[in-house]
């Protein structure tokens, strides 16, 4: 495998940098982190419909362009380096993965368009606790009619508060474990479901509660077979979290620029404070991190791409690592920085905390260690 992006990817990173740039300077992302849904619609409604971005992996028939999960990779990278406040991981990550991996022809036809289009935000209501196995799944579901009836209350919900369709985990009733486990399609205005924001550490990204109130929806709504949704939860997760894993990639590298830039200029003792060895090793050690967690991220791309064997290791080694990576990357850059650092007014303490709560996403670095170590019989 050469691990190495294509023209056409390269001219994406470049048009995706050169837009952020602009649609996500440090300015708009602090506005967005004020704003009610956490998020700019016009920058949304750009990056969807004259940028196409939330088309890229959609299939043609779709009304998507048909790209590959590997050409999603450098893109994820530019909207990492730039803190891009947008429904974006959820939508693309696990909403439209939801339904790619187990929606029905109508299912696809009814939903994936208005995602390709930007008329759709999407997510995936998986958790109630800090649990991310099957067994932390308590919402439960009941035959209803022509129907179901959810109950049951999610938490970290992904733009939950904002998202037009909630793809929801629930287990029938009397049901352990992985079994009995379904996803259902639900709009996220249906009667009964009550959402609120979540507020949390990392602004720039925002999580929401979700309350099913007997919540009813059709028969068709269900997502993938009865009982047996929480395989597909697990692939639709590992697919999200290669994507965070290449942002989280995009954002160690932005803190690693950001770094070497205030070396040069900022003096101590007459020099520049990244001639010391103490300053310059940390940036080496920077460097080596961001390029072994690109490394990481890319393969696993590569075998969503592919839909290749090893898909969930692979997925969970990235994370694993390129979660540290960041995270200690923008540990140093505060650090680096010394008293700046740490003030509401430089943008570290925004990459920081984007740092911490990636960490935790989708499963924090221990939980993935776990899950490669019993991938390998231990």
């Amino acid at each position: 495998m050469e691990f190495s992006f294509s023209e056409d990817q390269n001219e994406l990173r470049r048009t995706a940098r050169r837009f952020l740039e602009v649609a996500s300077s440090e300015m708009r992302v602090r506005s967005a982190m004020e704003s009610e849904g956490g998020y700019d619609a016009a920058t949304w409604a750009q990056l969807s419909e004259e940028l196409a971005w939330t088309a890229l992996t959609i299939p043609e028939e779709y009304g998507g362009l048909g790209m590959s999960y590997l050409d999603l990779h450098p893109l994820m990278e530019e909207i990492g380096r730039a803190l891009l406040c947008a429904p974006f991981l959820s939508t693309i990550g696990l909403g439209a993965n939801a339904l790619l991996l187990g929606g029905t022809a109508l299912q696809k036809e009814r939903h994936l368009p208005g995602i390709a289009a930007g008329k759709t935000r999407a997510t995936l209501a998986f958790a109630e606790n800090n649990r991310m196995d099957a067994v932390g799944v308590e919402a439960t579901y009941a035959r209803n009619g022509s129907g179901y009836l959810l109950r049951g209350k999610k938490s970290y919900v992904l733009d939950g508060h904002t998202a037009d369709l909630l793809i929801v985990a629930a287990r029938s009733k009397g049901s352990a474990g992985t079994e009995g486990v379904s996803l259902f399609l639900v709009p996220g205005d249906a009667e009964g479901v009550k959402r609120a924001w979540l507020p949390s550490m990392d602004q720039t990204r925002r999580l929401a509660s979700v309350e099913l109130r007997d919540v009813n929806v059709s028969d068709d709504a269900l997502l993938g077979d009865e009982g047996r949704g929480w395989r597909l939860c697990e692939r639709t997760l590992d697919r999200a979290r290669i994507a965070l894993a290449a942002e989280q990639v995009g954002a160690a590298e932005m803190c690693l620029e950001m770094s070497v830039e205030y070396a040069k200029v900022r003096k101590q003792f007459g020099r520049p404070i990244g001639s010391f060895q103490s300053i310059k090793h940390k940036c080496a050690d920077m460097l080596m991190m961001v390029e072994s967690a690109r490394s990481a991220a890319f393969y696993a791309s590569a075998l969503a791409a592919q839909d290749g064997d090893g898909l969930e290791e692979a997925a969970s080694s990235a994370k694993a690592y390129c979660s540290e990576a960041f995270f200690h990357c923008a540990a140093e850059t505060i650090q680096i920085h010394g008293g700046i650092g740490f003030t509401w007014e430089h943008p570290a303490h925004l990459y920081f905390k984007r740092a911490r709560s990636a960490e935790n996403l989708f499963g924090d670095p221990a939980f993935h260690r776990e899950r490669v170590a019993k991938r390998m019989g231990l």
